[in-house]
């Protein structure tokens, strides 16, 4: 019978980066993007929040790679039920050396926010409870906040937005309410909206997300 091992290998992560309109030093936002998509797609989401063109947007895009069906399209995913908890150490270690590249990069501003859409939001979580930097927020849309962390890890995020579509069927009002409940008795203080639409990043959740960002900074 064959033993199951692991071993730490060097990858190389890939990430967008998008000054801000007016120069000099800028608050940084950086974003996940969900299941099978690549960092455009999230950095498209970043972009289309009001006022976001004041911010450094960053968009990170996940380790493992893979062709879409049978076409050619390459995009990504966080990780898979395997070797999940080492997928979580690997990501977290990747994000904090993105951020810090990005934050020098930019003359980073202060305030450092996450985004995350879909299963990049358990990565938008993840990236604030264990940052090294002081986060001023995290905005997520159609995830959940990632079961492994506990009330003090959570309250490192502070205050959160969290949307859903109204006929989400990925992430429903059950789940929300679930993190929202979460969230709450970590001390975090949570924004909740919901909008008409599906499993998506919505322009009203576009314009709430910029009335968030323009209250981190």
């Amino acid at each position: 019978m064959a033993n199951t091992r692991t071993i730490a290998a060097a990858t190389h992560g890939r990430y967008l980066i998008e000054a801000p309109a007016s120069p000099g030093p800028a608050p940084l936002v950086v974003g996940f993007h969900g299941y099978a998509e690549t960092a455009e797609a999230q950095l498209d989401r970043l972009r289309a929040i009001p006022g976001s063109d004041g911010w450094c947007l960053v968009s990170v895009q996940a380790l493992h790679l893979f062709y879409r069906g049978r076409s050619q399209e390459v995009v990504a995913g966080w990780m898979t039920r395997q070797d999940r908890e080492l997928a979580i150490t690997d990501n977290i270690a990747y994000v904090k050396m993105v951020v810090e590249a990005a934050a020098r990069e930019s003359a980073m501003a202060s305030t450092l926010v996450f985004a995350g859409f879909s299963q990049g939001v358990a990565m938008a979580f993840r990236a604030a409870a264990w940052s090294e930097r002081p986060v001023a927020g995290v905005i997520a849309c159609g995830g959940d906040v990632p079961p492994e962390l506990e009330a003090p890890a959570l309250a490192r995020v502070r205050t959160a937005i969290i949307g859903r579509g109204l006929a989400d069927g990925f992430y429903t009002r059950e789940k929300a309410d679930v993190d929202a409940q979460r969230l709450r008795a970590a001390g975090v203080h949570l924004r909740r909206v919901e909008f008409d639409g599906g499993h998506e990043w919505s322009a009203p959740f576009a314009a709430a997300a910029g009335a968030f960002l323009s209250e981190c900074r």
